[in-house]
């Protein structure tokens, strides 16, 4: 697995093994990786985070959710600002993601937000990912 984009390869094996229907996956990821984990679980698109070790490096079991149907609550993750070409938005100009139906991850300057607690704080950012 590549590690040259962790937000990249974390939104991938999300992607991956919900399709698969995995009940859980294990990432070794940083304390950003663990804090986009975080906003997810407090939006509702995964079920629950935990670490399991944090030496040499963290790793996160993160329990993924389903709907009655057995789909995953997440149909898209998108990967917005990327190493190739970042993206900044300043906070007047964060737009809803679907009418507010979706998320966005902004790494602001008081840590990552999602796009209403960026809009509510005005403080602009990059924009990481979208979640719909």
């Amino acid at each position: 697995m590549s590690r040259h984009d962790i937000i990249g390869d974390f939104l991938t094996v999300l992607r991956n093994a919900s399709r698969a229907r995995k009940d859980f996956v294990e990432f070794k990821g940083s304390n950003l990786i663990l804090r986009m984990a975080e906003l997810l679980r407090d939006e509702g698109y995964i079920a629950d985070v935990k670490v399991v070790a944090r030496r040499p490096q963290i790793v996160l079991r993160i329990s993924l959710k389903y709907d009655e149907a057995g789909e995953p609550v997440f149909s898209t993750l998108r990967r917005v600002s990327r190493p190739s070409r970042r993206v900044y938005i300043d906070a007047d100009r964060i737009r809803k993601v679907l009418g507010g139906l979706g998320i966005s991850i902004i790494s602001t300057s008081q840590g990552l937000m999602t796009d209403r607690q960026a809009r509510r704080a005005r403080r602009g950012g990059e924009i990481l990912c979208e979640v719909w």
